[in-house]
């Protein structure tokens, strides 16, 4: 059974990816800059393991 905090974070997602996608390629490359930055200034995860959803 889905519930409705699962049902709201799979909807905003999905508007995300919807987003990201209508985006054109420059953007969408600056963005992808910005989260690999994003990404690196956090580092590995204290068991050196990537960063997953919980």
């Amino acid at each position: 059974m889905v519930t409705q905090d699962e049902s709201s974070d799979e909807a905003l997602g999905l508007r995300l990816v919807r987003a990201f996608l209508s985006l054109p390629p420059d953007k969408r490359a600056e963005v992808i800059a910005f989260v690999e930055e994003l990404v690196r200034a956090h580092g590995p995860s204290e068991d050196g393991k990537e960063v997953s959803p919980p």
